[in-house]
């Protein structure tokens, strides 16, 4: 069995360093509703499509929000709410059955279900729901394969990038132990689904957190100093945080399982560094070096899918200004700044 699993992992690798490079990675956006000033549905579809924008992160199953997608060819990843987990979890696979038709299936056509993110950033800040995820996830799974869809739809769960407990330099990465129990056999389902690990990564948060140790530059894909690690030079936040939980697997035995970025983003107002410039840098940069499957210096060449957060602002969030602030597109259906998606 250890002999299998070694071929196992070294297949996933070799899948993943030998991906064709001629696909470009597709570049997302998440469509966050907490906001009361949203424009009509038919009309953001539209604003979507002439966009060229062709996968959408919808952060759970509501219908007012999923409905408009069906027919519209957009490709959907489609968040479980942490509260439905336990339910998930704690019922039978034919549980999972009713509820993926009743609240997705009825709702969507299941071609253009990409993903189910099955919980979002339950491990560290909402902890009172992990003991669910991994059950939950399961659950789905079974349900999935019953009506014959486990192939087309892929099963994973987004990750704060708080659950590493160290991060620099990448090749450092590790886990932080509170959350292994949990984790580990997430990953051990993710390799032997074929699924991704699903990580927020925010170069903006990192920064005014740490100022003193990371430079805006960096942040921002401006440096032109590169930090050297296991000789691979690392000159931005971002591949140097997607490279630490690839880093991270490999530590726990599961050095093929490719990253999507379920979210990431640069606020264009509301504090220190928020800017409509910076944020177009900043979200700039993601999308050419999506598109040119550009990769990181740990896996070059293979692009990462990446969801762009958000593209409306939400005036209904928490915390500071900048939380606010993270739309590419105002109410009014304009541009906040001129990012191209293609």
């Amino acid at each position: 069995m250890r002999n299998q699993s070694i071929l196992l992992n070294l297949l996933f690798t070799l899948l993943i360093l030998f991906a064709d490079s001629t696909v470009a990675a597709p570049v997302g956006v998440c469509y966050g509703r907490v906001a009361s000033n949203l424009p009509p549905p038919s009309e953001v579809i539209d604003l979507i499509k002439s966009n060229g924008i062709s996968r959408i992160r919808l952060f759970n199953d509501d219908p007012i929000g999923l409905k408009p997608f069906s027919g519209t060819g957009i490709e959907l990843m489609i968040g479980v709410p942490n509260e439905i987990l336990p339910t998930l979890a704690n019922g039978t696979v034919s549980t999972s059955i009713e509820w993926l038709q009743t609240n997705i299936l009825s709702n969507i056509l299941p071609t253009q279900i990409r993903y189910l993110a099955v919980g979002n950033e339950v491990l560290l800040k909402d902890p009172f729901y992990s003991p669910y995820l991994v059950p939950a996830i399961l659950n789905l799974y079974e349900a999935l394969q019953t009506i014959g869809l486990s192939e087309t739809i892929k099963l994973s769960s987004s990750h704060a990038a708080s659950i590493l407990s160290s991060s620099y330099p990448p090749s450092s990465g590790a886990f932080d132990p509170n959350v292994k129990p949990i984790l580990l056999p997430l990953l051990q389902f993710l390799q032997t689904s074929g699924s991704p690990l699903m990580v927020n990564v925010y170069p903006f948060f990192s920064y005014i957190n740490n100022p003193q140790y990371i430079s805006l530059d960096y942040a921002l894909f401006k440096s032109s100093t590169p930090d050297i690690d296991q000789n691979l030079a690392y000159t931005n936040m971002f591949d140097a945080t997607v490279d630490a939980f690839v880093y991270a697997m490999e530590k726990e035995g599961f050095p093929g399982i490719p990253v999507v970025v379920t979210e990431t983003g640069w606020p264009a107002a509301g504090g220190n560094a928020a800017s409509a410039e910076n944020a177009l840098g900043y979200n700039g940069n993601i999308v050419k070096r999506t598109v040119n499957n550009v990769g990181t210096p740990k896996r070059p060449g293979t692009g990462i899918e990446v969801f762009l957060f958000d593209l409306f602002n939400e005036n209904g969030k928490n915390g500071e200004e900048y939380e606010r602030q993270f739309g590419i597109f105002g109410v009014d259906l304009t541009q906040v700044y001129d990012l191209k998606f293609n």
